[in-house]
């Protein structure tokens, strides 16, 4: 099969099965090569690893992956793209698609039966509203991809790896900081896609490190104090804190702050992570 990333390969593959962009599942195609190997060079992806790709589309990305990879497992949850696949994929016998909404699999159950093992990296090109929480699985279910790269908002590429005190810091920061190391590898106009966006993208590298950034006593009572210091932004910490649903009483909340060390007049937008973790111990006494 002819590589597809071009805009002509991609209107006759799409022409000839008839197939139909969904709205509800944000579909845009890739159709540059310099974003193609950008995407697959900046994910370091060499022989020993096996890619999750999620969202392979057509198989634009999924091609090259092939090539580059041990190993290529791709999840794909619009049925009316498997027989496309089956075609554009057919050479490559080192691909097992797969017709799921992964949020929905057991990654590690659908790892463990397809024995995949060794070095696992995950790669998406995803509708927006659904990259975020794709990686939050990964990260949270704690399945064992030694990187994330991922095509997103610019907007929210920007929130992944903002730092304290700027606006763009947030819950997000923290949870993707808190496992990885985010790289950007490069810019993507809205023109190398089909359909054309309405935003400009992003595509970042989340280098997964060997354990969290930092060590806490419960990990869950970590981020629901970084939920709640931010649901409220423009509140003191012991007021957001306090009206926040955490369950604990202001008095207690204002003795874990100063056991913490930390003024409860500052705003959850100015704590370092390490910061947090220290608030997230001064909880358990």
């Amino acid at each position: 099969m002819d590589k597809l990333v071009s805009a002509k390969k991609t209107k006759e593959i799409v022409n000839k099965h008839g197939f139909k962009f969904s709205k509800s599942l944000g579909q845009n195609f890739l159709i540059d090569e310099n974003i193609l190997y950008s995407i697959v060079h900046g994910s370091n992806v060499t022989k020993e690893d096996t890619v999750i790709e999620v969202g392979p589309g057509i198989g634009t990305l999924t091609q090259v992956l092939c090539e580059e990879a041990k190993r290529v497992v791709a999840i794909e949850i619009d049925k009316t793209l498997i027989p496309i696949l089956g075609e554009t994929l057919g050479d490559k016998d080192n691909i097992d698609i797969v017709n799921e909404d992964v949020l929905k699999v057991d990654v590690h159950t659908l790892l463990r039966d397809l024995k995949v093992e060794g070095s696992i990296k995950l790669i998406a090109n995803l509708p927006y509203y659904i990259t975020t929480p794709i990686v939050m699985k990964f990260l949270e279910e704690k399945v064992p991809v030694k990187g994330i790269t991922v095509m997103i908002q610019k907007e929210v590429a920007d929130r992944m790896r903002a730092s304290a005190g700027t606006k763009e810091y947030g819950a997000l920061s923290v949870a993707v900081q808190y496992y990885c190391e985010p790289h950007i590898i490069t810019k993507v106009p809205r023109s190398v896609f089909i359909p054309q966006p309405k935003v400009e993208s992003t595509v970042i590298n989340l280098e997964v490190l060997e354990k969290p950034r930092v060590q806490v006593r419960d990990e869950k009572l970590l981020f629901k104090i970084v939920r709640a210091a931010f649901g409220k932004r423009r509140k003191t910490l012991l007021n957001a804190l306090s009206n926040s649903g955490l369950n604990f009483e202001k008095d207690f909340i204002r003795e874990a702050l100063e056991r913490a060390e930390i003024d409860p007049k500052r705003r959850g937008e100015t704590l370092s992570i390490d910061e947090f973790a220290k608030l997230a111990d001064a909880f358990i006494i």
